[in-house]
């Protein structure tokens, strides 16, 4: 819209005549009378473009379209609802720019909706947000179809092609409560966190399933490789079940560490609480020994002072030990780095900061459309590689020489 010398001399007027803020962003007020009006200029000079000549001009004598009318439409803005005049063609060919068909919002809504919803609000609240702070009543519907927008999105993401080699990856499952079939149940969150090649964090995707187990963890690393991961040379776990061996057949290659965290607490579990405190000291001299030879010396040591009191836990260690004493053979930086699954459990705490207002989920959809989206705002921080990436992938490129893949 031109801004021509009467139309600013009106402006001018109108604006003088406002007493309240009511009469300036209210109902009827100044600012939504000057959205519609320029809206529908905006619309009558996209159909002029579409049509390629001005109204009642005789070149569109003959030209095969034309001008049949208007249609209305209300469209949600940041101001609230206004009623807009869309222009029609013969041909019904016309679609406008700035209002699609089918869309039923005017500026930032959608992205004001996706935001609240990312920081866990429920529709409710997302509903109330807007009708405080910007006088919009959105329908639940309104805002429940918007976030639906959000489901292509993870399905885009989700299906991405991903690197051909990942240094390092953490797998880890977070737990929720989801209705299904009209029972609540506990599913399991499946989220790989890869380190490429770069040094970057970047989360290969999330998966929903009943219960967390080495059966559905195949399927997930199934479902990378399809994407097009080759290689993994160093995979961090818990201490689950038949995990090493579901990565084995799927990545017969890769080194797997148990999480030594993950290893400690189970242990206690089995430790009597009057020699838990003991007992941890002595397994330090076994965890933080400086090469793998002393530290298996200190694992003889520990079953000879605590073998027949917790055998158990003794075996397990044993059990356990050629993937749990994998992170010996490098240095202390790679060390730090893999150890423990802490960099996904870190990620795990942040999103359970955004839904920790959800005690249940509707479905699978609603959890992994939450998850995403927090997952999405976490991920702006990931601006910078980790620490000390350029030492840690100088010894990677030494240890597994031409599985890296590094061009400079």
């Amino acid at each position: 819209m031109k801004l021509t010398p009467e139309i600013i001399k009106q402006l001018e007027k109108d604006f003088e005549n406002c007493k309240t803020a009511d009469d300036l962003l209210g109902k009827n007020g100044l600012v939504k009378n000057l959205i519609k009006g320029i809206s529908d200029q905006i619309m009558e000079a996209e159909m002029t473009q579409h049509l390629g000549y001005e109204r009642h001009s005789s070149e569109g004598d003959n030209s095969g379209n034309s001008r049949n009318g208007h249609s209305s439409k209300t469209v949600k803005t940041d101001f609230g609802e206004i009623d807009i005049k869309i222009p029609r063609d013969r041909n019904g060919e016309f679609d406008p720019v700035l209002v699609k068909k089918h869309q039923r919002d005017l500026g930032k809504i959608d992205e004001i909706i996706v935001a609240l919803y990312a920081k866990g609000l429920s529709t409710r609240d997302i509903k109330d947000h807007l009708e405080t702070l910007y006088g919009l009543d959105a329908s639940p519907t309104f805002i429940s179809n918007v976030t639906e927008r959000v489901r292509e999105l993870v399905v885009e993401w989700q299906s991405r092609p991903l690197d051909s080699v990942y240094p390092i990856v953490y797998l880890d499952a977070i737990h929720y409560k989801i209705r299904d079939e009209g029972r609540i149940i506990n599913k399991a969150a499946y989220t790989v966190l890869g380190i490429n090649g770069e040094g970057f964090k970047d989360l290969l995707g999330i998966w929903i399933d009943q219960s967390e187990g080495a059966n559905f963890w195949l399927s997930v690393l199934t479902d990378i490789r399809n994407r097009g991961v080759e290689d993994i040379l160093i995979a961090c776990v818990d201490g689950l079940k038949g995990f090493p061996d579901a990565i084995a057949s799927i990545f017969p290659d890769t080194e797997v560490q148990l999480c030594i965290i993950h290893q400690i607490r189970n242990s206690l579990r089995y430790v009597a609480s009057k020699h838990q405190k003991e007992f941890i000291k002595d397994l330090k001299l076994v965890y933080q020994s400086t090469t793998k030879e002393n530290a298996e010396l200190q694992l003889d040591r520990l079953e000879q002072k605590w073998g027949v009191k917790y055998p158990i836990v003794i075996n397990s260690w044993r059990k356990n030990w050629d993937n749990l004493s994998n992170y010996f053979k490098y240095p202390e930086e790679i060390r730090r780095m893999i150890y423990t699954t802490n960099s996904v459990e870190a990620l795990h705490r942040q999103l359970r900061k955004v839904t920790k207002t959800k005690s249940l989920f509707p479905h699978d959809d609603a959890l992994k459309k939450m998850l995403f989206l927090a997952y999405r705002d976490i991920a702006k921080k990931w601006s910078q590689p980790i620490r000390n990436w350029a030492f840690v992938v100088s010894q990677f490129s030494i240890i597994f020489k031409d599985r890296m893949k590094i061009q400079i």
